[in-house]
């Protein structure tokens, strides 16, 4: 049974793939056999990651890409052809939040947000999804938020992408399936990264947030692996559409107290 879990032989993309959730599930799918290319705007970050791939016997790039620019897509996916001759695996980290108060927030900030988050995967889907499709096989992931299914205040942008992010997922889902390319998010709870380990140990929301989730403490980046795995692998062969939540109860959750 563990076979169907093995991701030997297959190349994957990470985008977003440098840093917090994007760079554990870069590193845990190169743990599950796979050869990874994790890109992301930093260089000095892609060379880190890929240093951590290496160590872990796999194969890689050190390539730079923004999601807000198709053209920088295009070069991952031609020199990841080139090196490894197909692309099996797509998942899609990129993202940024902005807090501020709805009323007022100007347009080409909600604009920034919408086409990173949004667009943004979309572009990767379209991009990658093309050879996939003419291989008739392919594994996408995108990366959902609480914020696809409830609202936090003063962050509408980040929610609005998120929840589109997970309606792309169905659509592409439905367009894609029979063409043997499944698509599917992760919806991850909050976890504790470098950026955000002072806003959520210091402040008034990130104790709210701890109050919330059921399991009375907050996520670790590798717990949302195994759901990378997973549905990247043979044992999710008939999953497709679906946002899988791994969020400590979160979303389950009523009065905690």
């Amino acid at each position: 049974m563990t076979n169907i879990f093995n991701l030997e032989g297959k190349t994957a993309v990470v985008i977003g793939g440098t840093s917090g959730i994007g760079r554990g599930l870069s590193l845990g799918l190169a743990d599950a056999g796979a050869d990874v290319i994790a890109s992301a705007r930093r260089q000095e970050q892609v060379d880190e990651t890929a240093a951590e791939i290496e160590r872990r016997g796999r194969q890689t790039l050190r390539l730079c890409s923004d999601v807000r620019k198709r053209a920088s897509l295009d070069e991952l996916l031609a020199a990841s052809l080139q090196r490894f001759g197909k692309v099996d695996i797509l998942v899609n980290c990129a993202g940024i939040i902005k807090r501020l108060p709805t009323l007022t927030m100007p347009e080409e900030e909600w604009a920034d947000v919408i086409d990173t988050n949004l667009t943004g995967t979309l572009r990767a889907c379209q991009i990658f999804g093309e050879q996939m499709l003419e291989r008739s096989y392919g594994r996408i992931v995108n990366i959902g938020s609480l914020n696809s299914f409830v609202a936090l205040s003063e962050v509408a942008a980040y929610a609005a992408s998120k929840a589109g992010v997970v309606s792309l997922t169905r659509s592409l889902a439905v367009e894609w399936s029979k063409k043997g390319v499944t698509v599917n998010a992760i919806v991850p709870g909050v976890s504790r990264t470098a950026l955000n380990e002072s806003f959520l140990d210091h402040t008034p929301r990130g104790q709210e947030l701890l109050m919330r989730t059921p399991m009375g403490r907050f996520g670790k980046t590798e717990e949302l692996v195994g759901a990378a795995v997973y549905l990247c692998s043979d044992a999710a062969s008939f999953v497709t559409g679906t946002a899988l939540v791994v969020d400590g109860g979160f979303l389950a959750s009523g009065v905690n107290q």
